[in-house]
């Protein structure tokens, strides 16, 4: 009987022992996380086990297990069943800790995110105090940050007699505004020399302790780099952040004329060095024009090309890329075939021929910046005879023969002169008689009612009283606010493109008249509502429907580009839909005629639909247009911009970094996202539509195939959508009539 007894207590020790080793295969981490979560120690009746193992079973108590389990085998078999269920609960309980431990790094990153959020602000300064403030007020509004921006024009005129005083500084100081300027997100894209201009043309200035720098709801002009002391950051009253030395902040201000949202105080006396708007704009401006003068010179002297006009000059101009190349580089090989046409920009080459039998090459020349090689290419295959072969590092202009051939023959953007002819017909729907409209006076018309208002003025739907079926809109404008803006140049600019513009897919301008308060633009009526308003209603539009606007504003960008005009303000809010449901530009202060070859440097447009070269203030021509049809073509389909935020520097420096790292949503098919990247390349000659083909180059875009470009420029293509307008004629608005007193047609303006 005792030798029985210590059989079974043998084997009840044996099968004890697996189990409690089966409870310890867990990683130690994950058990006593398990043990904490589960109440801090192990299951109960393993305690018991242990307990009963250690007093150990009597003799009496086997002879009972076994007769209530009834066999030796039965008793095992439980046991085993009873150690699976153990185990595989806690492989469940396993699973479900390392779930909830990655929920709570969800929750974690989440809240972090959501504690950004809630800290950040509208900051015209440095990237580091980006996030760290929220605006208040209108700015939180959907649509707040969308607000069409223009800053002074500086002319080149001004630039090129505009002379920076110079400040002088260490080397050390020099290298500190410098670092600063790789701190920020706009100073840091400028190039070297443009760097070292700025430099130095900052001042001094001393900040005592308590002092303000920025005042939150003022005027911003300068930005500044705080050399020494520290400086508070606030907004209403609410510290946050601290600027040290060796930051910049307020570059924001070096682009346009904003409101300042916070606060900048001196905790210590303080040094800070200084740049204004005007002499930042003017740098670069200056700097552009000198470049561009520069080449043109340059090509003007090549005695293969001193037959050419001047106007095929500066396309050469704007059309040439920069390549670069290392020390060692072979930029033209002996024997190879070439086509390119190269200027030195910056560096060194050496020449070098290679005659048969010698075992090395024979240095003939070296060429310093200025200098060309390769003309020859340009008017016919050419077989190089030497070796062009980089000394040091070298930056090169070169453009290719068949560019170049496209220039000879015209066809490098004037392409789009057919395009006027297609798209060119007049579209007189609902218009009087024009020889009736000309004759009319403002006393003529009938005010309906108001359709809206501007930062300038009002909107007037109207009727003429001898033909009440015919509607127009009267744009009324306050001579005294466009004059206190700055705006009379640009008010006047508008006028004379668009009443010369004919074309179906640009809000047609009738006619202009003047009192002595206001100034007043008849227009065509599109009672629809504006894309911005369609888009707010549906979240975000089909493909087809995408397809259809864009390629209206396609042929309203081709027409104006036709007469090297630039629009530079696309965007859904300044497209209307018509009585036919086709997509119309409205008339902006941003439209500009640009000659060919050259550029204009006003910093001009809406935050997130800006083209890199406007803000970095490069220059800009027409390809501008096509970056921000890009971004316009990313909003239909996705109902948000791919640059965009509550921080105007953040979207600014954003878009300057460029479209290829931003995740493209679902929504957006293959073949829109390539069309969008295309439109949207950071070299503005490489964009779709500014190549030699111009906008055809769009309409044959993949995203296209199968679009109806014709039946679009007949208006034969069924829109879309028709949206159904509102019943204006029954409007509770008061009609009235304009006042005959001094009223007069205007056809200048010029005096106003």
């Amino acid at each position: 009987m005792e030798s029985e007894e210590n059989f079974f207590h043998a084997i009840m020790t044996d099968f004890m022992a697996d189990f409690m080793t089966s409870r310890s295969l867990k990683p130690p981490e994950l058990r006593r996380r398990g043990k904490e979560r589960r109440g801090g120690s192990i299951p109960h009746f393993t305690c018991r086990g242990r307990q009963h193992l250690s007093n150990g079973p009597s003799a009496l108590e086997v002879v009972c297990a076994v007769q209530v389990m009834g066999t030796l085998r039965d008793l095992q078999f439980a046991l085993q069943l009873k150690i699976e269920e153990l185990r595989q609960r806690d492989t469940l309980i396993d699973e479900l800790e390392l779930e909830l431990d990655t929920k709570d790094e969800l929750i974690r990153r989440l809240q972090e995110e959501l504690d950004r959020y809630r800290a950040s602000v509208v900051l015209p300064g440095p990237s580091a105090a980006s996030a760290v403030c929220s605006p208040q007020g209108d700015d939180d509004l959907p649509g707040a940050n969308r607000k069409t921006v223009i800053s002074e024009s500086f002319t080149l005129d001004s630039a090129t007699t505009f002379s920076p005083k110079i400040c002088d500084k260490s080397q050390e100081r020099q290298e500190l505004i410098q670092a600063a300027f790789l701190k920020s997100e706009l100073l840091k894209n400028l190039d070297e020399d443009e760097t070292r201009a700025v430099t130095a043309c900052m001042y001094p200035t001393i900040v005592h302790h308590g002092c303000c720098v920025i005042q939150e709801g003022s005027s911003g002009s300068q930005a500044y780099v705080l050399e020494e002391g520290r400086l508070d950051m606030t907004k209403d009253g609410q510290k946050l952040l601290t600027i040290e030395p060796g930051e910049a902040f307020g570059e924001v201000a070096l682009l346009y004329n904003c409101t300042q949202v916070y606060s900048v105080t001196a905790q210590l006396d303080s040094k800070l060095w200084v740049i204004d708007r005007k002499c930042y704009q003017t740098l670069l401006m200056q700097r552009g024009h000198d470049s561009l003068a520069r080449t043109s010179e340059l090509l003007s002297s090549v005695p293969s090309l001193l037959s050419l006009p001047k106007d095929a000059i500066m396309k050469m101009c704007d059309l040439m890329e920069e390549a670069h190349y290392t020390e060692g580089d072979y930029i033209i090989r002996q024997g190879a075939s070439g086509d390119t046409f190269y200027i030195i920009n910056k560096g060194q080459v050496k020449v070098t021929e290679k005659k048969p039998g010698d075992e090395e090459e024979m240095v003939l020349s070296r060429l310093s910046e200025r200098k060309w090689f390769g003309e020859k290419a340009l008017w016919g295959e050419d077989v190089r005879t030497v070796n062009v072969i980089a000394a040091s590092d070298v930056a090169c202009l070169l453009i290719d023969r068949e560019t170049f051939r496209d220039i000879i023959d015209g066809t490098v953007l004037d392409t789009s002169h057919e395009m006027e002819q297609n798209i060119g017909c007049k579209d007189e729907s609902g218009v009087m008689d024009p020889a009736s409209l000309s004759s009319s006076t403002l006393t003529d018309f009938q005010i309906i009612s108001t359709l809206g208002t501007g930062e300038f003025g009002h909107i007037d739907l109207v009727q003429v009283k001898s033909n009440i079926k015919c509607l127009y809109a009267m744009r009324i404008l306050k001579k005294t606010m466009i004059i206190h803006n700055g705006l009379r140049e640009r008010v006047l600019k508008e006028r004379n493109i668009l009443m010369d513009a004919r074309c179906p897919f640009l809000v047609r301008l009738h006619k202009t008249f003047r009192d002595a308060e206001c100034l007043y633009m008849l227009t065509e009526a599109c009672l629809h509502g504006d894309l911005y308003s369609l888009l707010k209603d549906k979240g975000f539009l089909d493909e087809s429907s995408t397809k259809f606007y864009t390629a209206c504003v396609t042929q309203a960008l081709a027409f104006l580009h036709s007469r090297n005009v630039v629009y530079r303000d696309v965007k859904p809010e300044n497209v209307v839909v018509d009585e036919r449901g086709y997509a119309k530009l409205i008339g902006s202060r941003s439209l500009k005629k640009v000659e060919v070859g050259k550029k204009t440097y006003t910093f001009c447009g809406t935050p997130g639909y800006m083209a890199p070269e406007v803000i970095l203030n490069k220059g800009h021509s027409v390809s501008a247009d096509f970056w921000s049809l890009g971004v316009f073509v990313f909003e239909l389909l996705t109902g948000g911009l791919p640059f965009s935020g509550v921080d105007p520097m953040r979207i600014l420096s954003e878009t300057v970094r460029g479209i290829d790292h931003i995740a493209f949503p679902k929504a957006i098919s293959k073949s829109a996202s390539i069309l969008i990247k295309k439109l949207c390349r950071r070299n503005p000659s490489e964009r779709l539509g500014s190549q030699r083909n111009g906008a055809k180059d769009i309409q044959k875009h993949k995203w296209f195939e199968g679009f109806n470009w014709d039946g679009l420029s007949r208006g034969t293509l069924n829109p879309p959508l028709t949206p159904k307008v509102k019943d204006v004629l029954n409007s509770s608005s008061t009609c009235g009539h304009y006042t005959g007193d001094a009223a007069e047609l205007c056809t200048t303006w010029e005096d106003f």
